[in-house]
């Protein structure tokens, strides 16, 4: 298959763009750092559970009104963890990006820690997200419209077309562990924020805000070979990508190893992956070079938000594989989360089908 290049936007900077363009983005992305960080230590605080106690005599009107105030500053303060995670992650790609032009110790100690905030961040969210997933694939599987438990108890019988009630189990199965899950990452992403290597993280992301850590060599550099070469990566990952096979609707290597003991990750993934994240580095480079002005390009965006459900799928995937094997528990509920482990790896081929059909597209831009 031909390699596809990228094409760099029509309206492309004439000259060279020096290590200031790279300064103003990285003190950009350490403000809005502070500012989330800041937005999430005050809506946390008062959307925490000592915020919604009130005494007993209060009104069912008053009760209501706290408990939505409460809703609206817990969503602000997901909202908040969100943009913190989306800075970190910027911060972290343009460092690795524009490594050359940087201080090498001081980016390299960076780039791991905020990693390592933006993963912790980001697992209680995947988790939920997950869990959601899986539930709604149940429920289409089953052809049920609430959760597969409570349908069971509330009509006592199987409903056409169901998993009887192998999905019902399974559903609270993975309910269980999920949840679980989504409790110790919170508890974890509390603990995290709260740590002296936390603090030491925020301390470095606000020196940056006012002072970047350039090479003598940077304020005459240009920046423009480094995002190209990030450019080239992400082309020649995709080349290596099994493009041919997604083309086809249906992939009969997907559900090879399905069955092996091995809980590592399926082994078609990885390469998958890696491209997403190429992807995400090649589109932040972008916006160092263009800044908020740059064009949009569709086919990219498209791409992206497919190797998005991608991972989404593939985790979900493997989450069902984990329940599946835990110990005594019912053929039904086995049996319906094999099913569910198929339907997910049926949406990661329909997930790379149309990766494949989005990147073969020419380049689409809107101003």
């Amino acid at each position: 298959m031909a390699q596809q290049h990228l094409e760099p936007p029509t309206d492309s900077p004439a000259g060279p763009m020096s290590g200031d363009a790279l300064a103003g983005y990285l003190r950009a992305q350490a403000t809005e750092f502070l500012r989330s960080l800041r937005q999430h230590r005050e809506n946390g605080t008062d959307a925490g559970p000592t915020a919604r106690a009130k005494p007993r005599t209060e009104s069912r009107a008053e009760s209501r009104d706290v408990s939505r105030a409460g809703e609206n500053g817990s969503g602000e303060s997901v909202d908040a963890a969100r943009a913190l995670r989306r800075s970190a992650r910027r911060i972290s790609g343009t460092l690795h990006t524009f490594r050359p032009l940087l201080d090498a110790e001081w980016s390299e100690g960076m780039r791991p820690e905020l990693a390592w905030l933006s993963g912790t961040l980001a697992r209680e969210h995947a988790y939920a997200a997950r869990l959601e997933r899986l539930i709604g694939a149940l429920n289409r599987l089953s052809g049920a419209a609430g959760f597969p438990a409570q349908a069971a108890q509330d009509t006592g019988a199987p409903a056409k077309g169901s998993l009887t009630v192998g999905a019902a189990k399974a559903g609270a199965l993975l309910d269980r562990q999920l949840t679980l899950a989504r409790t110790r990452a919170h508890s974890a992403a509390l603990q995290a924020l709260g740590s002296s290597r936390f603090h030491a993280v925020a301390d470095s992301v606000a020196v940056l805000a006012s002072e970047v850590p350039l090479t003598p060599a940077a304020a005459t550099a240009d920046l423009r070979p480094l995002a190209a070469a990030a450019s080239d990566r992400l082309t020649d990952a995709v080349a290596a990508l099994p493009l041919v096979t997604a083309g086809h609707p249906y992939n009969a290597e997907a559900l090879v190893h399905g069955l092996s003991a091995d809980t590592a990750p399926h082994p078609q993934d990885a390469p998958w992956h890696q491209v997403r994240l190429l992807l995400r580095l090649h589109r932040y480079a972008c916006e160092v070079l263009y800044g908020e002005d740059a064009p949009i390009d569709v086919r990219l965006l498209r791409a992206g938000q497919a190797l998005n459900r991608h991972r989404d799928a593939a985790e979900a995937a493997a989450a069902a594989a984990a329940a599946a094997r835990t110990p005594r528990i019912a053929p039904a509920t086995a049996y319906a989360l094999g099913v569910l482990h198929a339907d997910q790896r049926h949406e990661v081929e329909a997930a790379r089908f149309a990766f494949q059909q989005n990147w073969q597209k020419e380049t689409v831009r809107t101003p």
